[in-house]
């Protein structure tokens, strides 16, 4: 069982959340974060004065699934987020020793 993280662009979320509920995946988190990576912010324009944004709007996704189903996901979420440049994202991938629904006491991929 493994946890995909992705941060991608705000307006993809919908274009991704759509393709991976087409593809099965059932269970999905959403966060609206903030941070920069290689872009180092950008700048803006208000009323004539330039304002530097360090912080750029991010959507952070996560995702639990079976070790079989991971590289499908990944591949789902760079072929729907993908705009070609700089800021898309990063995705990152963990491996996770056990999940339990809290509501039945399932444990292991039953509980996903």
């Amino acid at each position: 069982m493994e946890k995909i993280e992705a941060i991608i662009r705000p307006h993809k979320l919908d274009e991704v959340q759509n393709a991976l509920s087409e593809a099965g995946f059932a269970g999905l988190t959403v966060s609206e974060v903030r941070g920069y990576g290689r872009q180092k912010g950008h700048k803006e324009v208000y009323r004539g004065t330039e304002y530097n944004i360090n912080f750029v709007p991010k959507i952070k996704i996560e995702l639990i699934c079976p070790d079989s189903q991971t590289e499908k996901a990944v591949d789902i979420i760079i072929k729907t987020g993908k705009t070609g440049q700089v800021g898309d994202g990063k995705i990152f991938i963990y491996s996770l020793k056990d999940s339990i629904r809290i509501r039945t006491g399932e444990s292991g991929d039953s509980a996903l």
